[in-house]
This record gives structure tokens, C-alpha cells and sequence, in this order.
């Protein structure tokens, strides 16, 4: 009887990583329908950052199914989904990114503080910087906590489940209006995830 329920308990975890990683492969085929438009832009600011980087930021943010594909409104607006054209949301996130990313190597901060950043916010780069230097999770989440969720209404440190895979193995919490603790994590893993399914026609 417990082999029958083992081999149940096996066939349905295998048939759900099948489903997530069907599921992810046409996330990501929606969201490499836009790369020559990032190309695109990225050349229209004279940027230089990385377009894999900004894809990944896609997949983590909307998957490529939202017009404000980088959900880059909220720095304009202070509201999400605000932006209704996708160009101007790849424009607006790239500027992002690339402050960011010019405020970390100033710093002497590596890109993936940056990235968090664009998440938490700029001023999290002089957080890291006073702080030890390095994107921790523990340094991310002393963050959210002490300053980003706070200044949004939670001052009594509630938090909620958060069940992505990055999150479970640490904790699985995040605090309400405190942003993402792994974004930057998930972006990172996102760019690794979107280079696999890219290796197959």
C-alpha cells in the first residue's frame, strides 16, 4: 500500500514539473516575442545594458503578458500598470536599470544589487553599501522590513506567504508592501531558465 501511494505521490510531482516547465517555455516564448524591441530601444538610449538581463526582467515582472511589461509605471506614477504601451514601459525600465546599474559600480556594488534595486528602489544601493557590501538575503530583507514596508503602511512587520520556489527554501515570507526579498534571485535564475529553453527549436 505505501509503494502504490509513493508511486502515486511520484507520478503527480513529475506531471507537475512537466506542466510547470510546459507553462514556462511558452512564458518564455511570449516574452522572447519582444526582444527585437528591447533591441531596439536599447539602441535608441545608447544603452548599455545587458538584453538578456532586461528580458529575464520581463519573465520575473509579467511574463510578456501586460502592455507595462517591466511594471516600471509605479516610478513615473506611483501606480502599477499606469503605462499602456510597451515601449514606453521596456524605455522607462532600461533608464531604471541603467541608473541603477551606473549607481552600484560607483558604489563598488555588483549588478545584481542593482537589480534588486529596481525592485526595492535606488536608495537600497546606499543601503547595501553601508551594510557590507553585498546583496544578501538577510541585508534584503532587514530592508523590506525596516524601510520599504514601513513607508507603505506596515509598521507592525505582517507578513504573507510567498510560494515561489526562491522564496520556500528561505522562509517562504515576505512582508506586506515590503517588496520582493528574491527578486533579484528570481531574475537571476529567470536569465538561466530563459537560456535552457532557448538551447531547444
Amino acid at each position: 500500500m505505501f509503494k502504490k501511494i509513493l508511486k502515486l505521490l511520484l507520478i503527480s510531482l513529475l506531471l507537475f514539473i512537466g506542466f510547470k516547465l510546459y507553462q514556462a517555455y511558452h512564458d518564455i516564448k511570449q516574452v522572447m516575442s519582444h526582444r527585437s524591441l528591447v533591441q531596439e530601444i536599447i539602441k535608441e538610449e545608447n544603452s548599455s545594458v545587458d538584453e538578456d538581463l532586461v528580458l529575464a526582467m520581463i519573465y520575473t515582472e509579467t511574463k510578456g503578458r501586460s502592455a507595462d511589461l517591466m511594471q516600471s509605471s509605479e516610478s513615473i506614477t506611483g501606480s502599477t500598470n499606469t503605462i499602456t504601451d510597451s515601449r514606453e514601459s521596456i524605455r522607462q525600465g532600461i533608464k531604471i536599470l541603467e541608473k541603477n546599474l551606473a549607481l552600484a559600480k560607483e558604489a563598488g556594488l555588483d549588478e545584481w544589487v542593482a537589480v534588486q534595486a529596481y525592485n526595492f528602489g535606488s536608495a537600497y544601493i546606499d543601503y547595501v553599501a553601508k551594510h557590507g557590501g553585498e546583496n544578501l538575503i538577510r541585508v534584503a530583507k532587514e530592508y523590506s522590513r525596516d524601510i520599504v514596508a514601513p513607508s507603505l503602511g506596515n509598521t507592525t512587520e505582517k507578513t504573507y506567504i510567498y510560494y515561489h520556489p526562491i522564496a520556500l527554501i528561505h522562509g517562504g515570507q515576505l512582508y506586506v508592501n515590503g517588496g520582493n526579498i528574491y527578486y533579484s534571485r528570481q531574475v537571476r535564475t529567470n536569465m538561466y531558465l530563459i537560456a535552457f529553453m532557448n538551447s531547444f527549436p
